[in-house]
């Protein structure tokens, strides 16, 4: 029995992995510069969150019909499956295809028709969050937001995200006050490259009930205290944060150190195709590194289920899973 997990920071063009880049710019006859995976593949080695975003970027002028983006999000939840996922939470960004042409309904389109079939065909209930690109105009931001709003297309929540130092959450107050206006849900990435600050602001001025990544909250005693008080999750991305060096190694994570503090901190994957590795790869290193034990892996399958936007019947379902897998161990 695999432990039941709820993914709930993991951006669906994260996962393009570079067998899909090269299927997709063959179908969509797409110029890449690269003559094989290897050397793709030796571009997976970043200094910083921008150095990263270059290739993600990149990578994305593959993605041009809407089926690309239905094959794209059904090879991640045929992954998740695998690593035991039974309800995600994903992150989508228009921007990121709207800016180089490709029509808002398209994108948006393609993963909602896999999200739609997602329990029928890989036993995974999902929800949809559409997250905005910091660094571009929030002004944007909002002319998108109700482009979907009136799109006919259901949406489930707003996130913020990309490039963080010096895009304070501020900036998107109208956006996110349209969305709790129009009863979506409401999450945004703070306090991984940015400061503590960004972490309070996300809370006070954007009204967020998530917060993604989270790491350098630990900088800041009174906010630990409110984010403990408050059970407010942070999905935090192991892997994401060796990857984009904002920790040095595995070793020095604080993952257990957010957990004894009684933070709700839920493991994810983030970019599982350019970090190396998915949800279960991100447990399963944490174990080795720590030592976790069924106990904590099992407390953090049960903070995924907390965090998310279940209804509470749903919860208490996956809860008798986990407690039935702790069961199971030794």
């Amino acid at each position: 029995m695999k432990l039941p997990l709820v993914e709930l920071h993991l951006h669906i063009e994260g996962t393009l992995e570079p067998e899909l880049i090269f299927e997709l710019a063959e179908r969509n006859g797409v110029a890449v510069p690269w003559a094989t995976l290897a050397e793709l593949r030796a571009q997976y080695e970043f200094t910083d969150l921008q150095s990263f975003l270059n290739l993600y970027y990149h990578n994305l002028d593959v993605l041009r019909q809407a089926a690309d983006f239905t094959d794209l999000t059904r090879a991640y939840l045929a992954r998740a499956a695998d690593a035991g996922v039974r309800h995600a939470e994903i992150f989508f960004d228009p921007q990121a295809h709207t800016s180089r042409g490709i029509p808002l309904l398209t994108a948006l389109g393609g993963v909602a028709d896999a999200l739609g079939t997602s329990v029928a065909d890989f036993g995974i209930s999902t929800k949809l969050i559409v997250t905005f690109l910091r660094d571009r105009p929030a002004e944007e931001a909002l002319q998108l937001l109700g482009e979907i709003l009136a799109s006919g297309h259901t949406i489930d929540g707003v996130g913020l995200d990309s490039a963080e130092v010096g895009y304070p959450p501020e900036l998107f107050e109208e956006v996110f006050a349209l969305a709790a206006a129009n009863g979506l849900r409401r999450v945004a990435h703070a306090g991984e490259e940015g400061p503590p600050e960004y972490v309070w602001s996300a809370l006070d001025r954007l009204g967020v009930e998530r917060i993604d990544h989270g790491i350098r909250s630990l900088e800041d005693a009174a906010l630990v205290e409110r984010l403990v008080r408050e059970r407010v999750p942070l999905t935090v991305c192991p892997f994401s944060n060796v990857r984009l060096r904002a920790i040095d190694t595995l070793a020095d994570h604080p993952i257990v150190r957010m957990l004894d503090l009684g933070l709700l901190a839920t493991i994810n994957s983030d970019d599982p195709a350019y970090f190396g590795g998915y949800i279960d790869d991100n447990l399963a290193a944490l174990d080795a590194e720590f030592d976790l034990g069924p106990d904590r892996l099992a407390l953090l399958a049960r903070n995924g289920i907390e965090a998310s936007f279940l209804e509470p019947a749903e919860k208490a379902a996956l809860y008798v899973d986990v407690d039935a897998w702790r069961a199971a161990q030794p």
